[in-house]
């Protein structure tokens, strides 16, 4: 499937803006996403695994606290990819020489190779693609690629806070809801249930 910019749809400003925010970008992060699954299962692991990965790949070093905060996973969730990624031979914990209680995860540099066997063919396109484009343009190109990555990490905050203030909501509602409730009727209705 191939896109292309060229056509009478486009006639002015805001119809290009809004074919670029409506699907492009979307066509864009779908083709991502099917990529990095694919990847993933090329290197034996599994998407969330991949992408753990990816972040201690441009992250460097860290404890798995920092990797479930980068992440929004729960400590459970990285103890699993961590216990994953090691037996895969992707990554290796050392003690923190700050604090002998914790771990730093370290990739295994020796399996970057695995990562360039499969992005570079990948890389040599886009490269190609760039290629026709001239100073300004590459500019504006990564000026657009920065920034709209700036936006989508500001959007996942958002929607982890999002997340917690729903989930502070409706433990607020439910608690207001059980204190509401009269200790006679609850009491008797236990009664009645055991009768």
């Amino acid at each position: 499937m191939q896109a292309s910019l060229k056509g009478p749809a486009r006639q002015n400003h805001r119809e290009l803006v809004d074919e670029i925010v409506g699907q492009l970008v979307r066509r864009r992060s779908t083709a991502d996403v099917l990529f990095h699954h694919a990847v993933a299962r090329r290197l034996g692991l599994g998407p969330t695994d991949h992408k753990c990965l990816d972040v201690l790949r441009e992250g460097g070093p860290m404890s798995s606290s920092q990797l479930a905060a980068i992440t929004g996973l729960t400590s459970g969730a990285v103890t699993g990819v961590v216990a994953r990624l090691e037996r895969a031979g992707y990554l290796s914990r050392e003690p923190d020489p700050r604090d002998g209680r914790k771990q730093i995860l370290r990739l295994v540099v020796e399996r970057i190779g695995d990562f360039q066997a499969i992005f570079g063919p990948l890389r040599q396109d886009v490269a190609a693609v760039l290629e026709p484009f001239d100073t300004h343009q590459l500019v504006a190109i990564a000026e657009f690629l920065a920034r709209t990555t700036d936006i989508a990490y500001r959007h996942v905050a958002l929607l982890r806070g999002q997340r917690l203030h729903i989930a502070n909501r409706t433990a607020d509602a439910a608690n207001a809801t059980a204190s509401k409730t009269p200790k006679k009727r609850a009491t008797g209705l236990r009664h009645r249930r055991g009768k």
